[in-house]
């Protein structure tokens, strides 16, 4: 390595850091070059010039401490180590960057190395996942700031990069890493980013607008001499410190005005901002800021909906300034008024807050403002727009396609959940696949960055198992759809096989009572399952001849015989727990946990006396033994009548709804509702009542109660309101 070629950059050392880092640093340039040797740019000089360019950058422009600055020297070695060295090899490397410049260093370095093999696609409707990848891979926020470094190094020497290399570093630039920029409020950098990537991506609008500034320059500066006489003498005389500086706005965000507005450059206003920067302590800065916008108000006309406070509030990555914008000379011109410290933020970033005039750079203080940086990091939401200020959600990983698409999934997704994420019939036929080129199984979790491949197979279809594996609800959702589809063509299929087979064998049996019969028999809960296994082939004919052949003999009559009678004994005999079999089944608060449901013609609720009905598709449905249809069911399919009864400790919220005949008088519906929701607290669900004949009125109220005891009460309540003729339950 050439002693004088890096001079500069260790001048810039030794006036920023202490001998010891000074001495860490020699040492990696040395290390750095001896590994580099032979690599070079596009333009032949040595691969460390850019290396050491962005360590510039980090030191002066970003603020970074020496682990930062070191890591930014290495990041080239072990890039390419990364790309090109065997696992062991590249394992050996970092263990001598650990040993010779520590942890921290390695940690830097192989994050950068990360992002670097990143397959970046200049896709605009996936910049923001690409956005959220890149950030992904910054466990230290030193990652993110060093790589923003690194690609404003590359944009300032785009010249020397191939054409279509150019274009493509610049959607980057513009599209990935200046909004990361803009985000941790590192507003120079952001600029100069979207600046050099406009000059390549749209070359003819970048020289016409560059041109026109250089026209407009004198006029312009004239213009901002005479705006600023009055205000700078104001200034002086109330004893207020100040330098003012003039900032034409950038030329991406002129060019962006045009596109938007669709005006020519002369119709953009705000060409330039006038930044009135003031040097007071601490806690006169509100004050000073405030009078300063006082003074340029009071010969300047504000517009009022042009008017931004970020020193009452600041900006949630550290910006404050009071902005406004004022009319002069028949032109709009945007004025910024700020402190020195916060003009040091806004230029540099977070790091700026504590770097500050000198303050100690020591690495306590450094980590004060990477500690800053981490908390905004990490202030995620889940919509990228919101979070983005700046690392992803926790749980969310980024997985490539083949041919450089990328998808988001949640943590521990797996090639299963890939493949339906992609497309439902990629999912269903999955058989396997391959994970950075490795053979992999349906099963295997994937990774931030992998590259996935999919293998499918014609003959495959999605198995209820699958259900255990994946974890996607876009997966499991697909999944289920499809068991269910084919449970319907099963359920279609063998229910038309069975009718079939009755009719020839001249059954005298009804397709449902074959099927109760059936799912008795096997002891399964739904007929749709006597159907899936007939469809299967899992269940032969002469096995069910021979079922139901012994269900329509003498036997089967008894049994009928013995169902019917008790039932009977169950409609008659008391409700109360203690006195009901222990077979009986058990009716719940929860009643998801059985595959039964309260018959919507009756309404039972609890404390009446009920029976269940196992049904062909819906399970056991509960009736009341007063229910109308329960005379018909007990008649005509006692075998399939259950007992069940209440759990004394069951809780629960049931609807009932009473009939309500009453005299047509003033406030009757008021005395009502008061007498159910105030006196007794109960919810009142609906409300109907319309005139009838004789002066009176008639209707149903829905009321929500815990149990069949609460409806007396209610009933009695009721029946004492003055003016109240009849009042029932019906249901």
């Amino acid at each position: 390595m050439e002693q004088a070629r890096y001079d500069d950059f260790r001048t810039l050392v030794r006036n920023t850091f202490s001998e010891r880092t000074q001495a860490a640093v020699d040492e990696a340039l040395e290390w750095a070059a001896a590994r580099l040797d032979g690599a070079l740019r596009y333009d032949g000089r040595p691969m460390l010039d850019h290396a050491v360019a962005v360590a510039a950058i980090v030191i002066s422009e970003v603020g970074l401490g020496r682990n930062s600055t070191v890591a930014s020297i290495l990041h080239d070695v072990v890039r390419l180590a990364h790309k090109e060295m065997p696992a062991e090899e590249f394992l050996a490397l970092t263990e001598e960057i650990r040993t010779r410049f520590g942890q921290e260093v390695v940690g830097i370095t192989v994050g950068l190395a990360n992002i670097s093999q990143l397959r970046l696609k200049a896709a605009k409707e996936q910049a923001d996942n690409f956005r959220d990848l890149i950030v992904s891979y910054s466990e230290d926020p030193r990652v993110i700031l060093i790589k923003l470094a690194d690609r404003l190094e590359v944009m300032r020497s785009l010249e020397i990069f191939p054409r279509e290399k150019r274009r493509k570093k610049s959607w980057e630039a513009l599209n990935l890493y200046a909004q990361i920029a803009h985000k941790l409020g590192l507003y120079s950098i952001k600029s100069e980013l979207e600046d050099i990537a406009l000059k390549y991506l749209e070359t003819k609008d970048y020289e016409h607008i560059v041109a026109k500034l250089e026209e407009s320059a004198d006029e312009r500066r004239a213009f901002i001499a005479r705006f600023l006489v009055p205000v700078e003498e104001r200034l002086k005389k109330l004893g207020i410190r100040y330098h003012i500086k003039s900032r034409t706005k950038s030329i991406f965000s002129i060019w962006t005005k045009m596109q938007k507005q669709h005006v020519p450059f002369e119709g953009v206003y705000d060409i330039f901002a006038l930044r009135i920067i003031i040097d007071c302590p601490r806690e006169e800065e509100k004050q000073q800021c405030w009078t300063a916008y006082s003074v340029v108000t009071d010969f300047y006309t504000p517009n009022p909906k042009r008017m931004r406070d970020w020193i009452s509030i600041p900006k949630s990555n550290g910006y404050e300034s009071l902005h406004t914008t004022v009319s002069a000379e028949g032109r709009w011109v945007e004025v910024q008024i700020r402190t020195e410290r916060m003009d040091a933020v806004a230029e540099r970033g977070i790091a700026a807050h504590w770097r500050y005039k000198g303050v100690n750079q020591g690495a306590q203080t450094s980590e004060m403002w990477l500690g800053r940086l981490r908390e905004l990091m990490e202030d995620t939401t889940h919509s990228l727009a919101k979070r983005f200020d700046a690392k992803p959600a926790s749980g969310e990983i980024f997985v490539f396609t083949p041919n450089g698409d990328l998808r988001k999934l949640p943590e521990g997704a797996v090639l299963l959940d890939f493949a339906f994420d992609i497309h439902t019939s990629l999912g269903s036929t999955c058989v396997s696949g391959k994970v950075n080129n490795r053979a992999a199984s349906i099963r295997d979790v994937l990774h931030n960055g992998d590259i996935v491949e999919i293998q499918t197979r014609k003959d495959q279809t999605p198995k209820a198992d699958w259900l255990s594996v994946v974890v996607t609800s876009k997966a499991r959702n697909k999944i289920k759809s499809y068991l269910r589809e084919e449970q319907a063509k099963h359920t279609r299929m063998g229910r038309e096989e069975l009718e079939r087979k009755i009719k020839n064998w001249k059954l005298a049996l009804t397709i449902d009572e074959a099927v109760a019969c059936l799912a008795k028999h096997f002891k399964l809960r739904l007929g749709t399952e006597v159907y899936a296994l007939i469809a299967t082939q899992k269940l032969d004919f002469g096995t069910i001849k021979e079922i139901l052949m012994r269900h329509l003999s003498g036997e089967a009559e008894e049994e009928r015989r013995a169902a019917a009678a008790e039932a009977e004994r169950q409609k008659t005999c008391s409700s109360r727990e203690s006195a009901a079999p222990q077979d009986a089944l058990v009716i719940d608060d929860d009643i998801s946990k059985i595959q039964y449901k309260l018959a919507r013609c009756c309404n039972p609720i609890k404390g009446d006396e009920v029976f269940g009905f196992v049904t062909i598709n819906s399970g056991i449905t509960i009736h009341r033994t007063d229910c109308p249809n329960a005379k018909r069911m007990r008649e005509n399919y006692p075998y399939r009548v259950i007992e069940a009864r209440w759990r004394q400790s069951a809780l629960g919220a049931f609807r009932v709804t009473i009939r309500i005949v009453a005299a047509d008088t003033t406030g009757m519906a008021n005395h009502i509702t008061e007498t159910i929701s105030r006196e007794l607290k109960l919810n009142i669900r609906s409300f109907n009542f319309e005139t009838a004949s004789g002066g009176c009125v008639a209707g149903t109220v829905s009321v929500e109660v815990p149990g069949a005891g609460v409806v007396d009460t209610l009933i009695h309540s009721i029946m004492r309101i003055k003016g109240v003729q009849r009042a029932y339950r019906i249901n």
